[in-house]
């Protein structure tokens, strides 16, 4: 593979999506897209989209088979301002987990927990 990012695509499992997709679309300041299901009993919510940027797209999926997780694979949302994202996290039905952290040059992280139960994680360059 030469000059592509290794991912292109990811699904955080949901159980609940009408609460799944209030909880991003306030933490992240985002408006979500409907996608088609992919089976008789699944629903998928994308994330905003754009061709030409940079990083990978995603949706939520609840389907049978997916489930939430705080151990496994962690997703990294891209933020302006970490401290912003970090403040809506409560009060949306999250916990943040493991707070603002320097990761030096490369800017800031955390870690959070949504209402689904999956462990997510932010980064800002501030």
């Amino acid at each position: 593979m030469k000059n592509v990012n290794a991912v292109n695509w990811f699904e955080i499992p949901v159980k609940d999506m009408s609460r799944a997709r209030k909880f991003y679309e306030n933490l992240l300041g985002v408006e979500m897209m409907e996608m088609p299901p992919m089976g008789n009993d699944s629903e998928m919510v994308a994330f905003p989209w754009h061709q030409d940027a940079p990083f990978s797209a995603g949706a939520l999926m609840r389907s049978e088979g997916y489930e939430p997780s705080a151990t496994g694979t962690t997703v990294y949302f891209s933020c302006d301002e970490l401290e912003v994202e970090l403040g809506r996290v409560e009060s949306n039905g999250g916990q943040v987990v493991f707070p603002k952290t320097s990761i030096g040059e490369h800017g800031f992280i955390a870690h959070i927990m949504d209402t689904e139960g999956n462990r997510v994680a932010l980064h800002s360059l501030k």
